[in-house]
């Protein structure tokens, strides 16, 4: 594993050890800017979720259920588990948080306002840090190079049978003339 792997996961990683804790920690509050945000998401969740999935509906509970995500795959990364699945569970965490945290749109105070948008423009460049760091294939090639590389072998021996059938069935006619 490359230096700046070693290094870069556990210290991209940490703000999120860190905020899953605060999310743990500070539920109730939390709750209440998150609110907004999971009175839209749970009826997706519902909709999306098996027939007799049971799905919390109060914001609370989705502030912790997003707080243990963040501790766990915050983990996962840090100690270079899974660092690509951990990678994009957080980016995919750190969407809600962040709409319900930093709602600079909402805010009059301009002072206010430039500090929520900072916040906000820092979580997105975060999420754009995990999305790279979930598309790091360390050099190994990714998924959609060994699925072209498949598709193109599949292909060379398909034309492979059909070039030798062609050649049996002209074998074929000629025994049969």
């Amino acid at each position: 594993m490359a230096f700046s792997r070693l290094l870069v996961r556990p210290l991209l990683g940490a703000f999120f050890i860190a905020n899953g804790i605060d999310s743990l920690r500070n539920a109730e509050s939390l709750a209440r800017e998150a609110k907004p945000v999971t009175d839209r998401f749970v009826p997706l969740v519902e909709k999306a979720a098996p027939a007799g999935t049971p799905v919390p509906t109060e914001a609370v509970t989705w502030v912790r259920i997003n707080g243990v995500v963040q501790i766990a795959a915050a983990a996962a990364l840090a100690t270079g588990k899974f660092p690509r699945v951990a990678s994009g569970v957080l980016a995919a965490s750190l969407v809600p948080s962040t709409a319900a945290h930093y709602r600079f749109w909402e805010v009059s105070d301009p002072a206010v306002r430039r500090e929520q948008l900072t916040d906000f423009l820092k979580n997105v460049s975060l999420t754009g840090g995990l999305l790279i760091a979930a598309g790091d294939t360390e050099g190994k090639p990714g998924l959609a190079w060994r699925a072209g590389r498949a598709t193109r072998d599949v292909r060379r021996e398909a034309g492979q049978l059909a070039h030798n059938a062609k050649r049996e069935a002209k074998l074929v006619k000629a025994q049969l003339t």
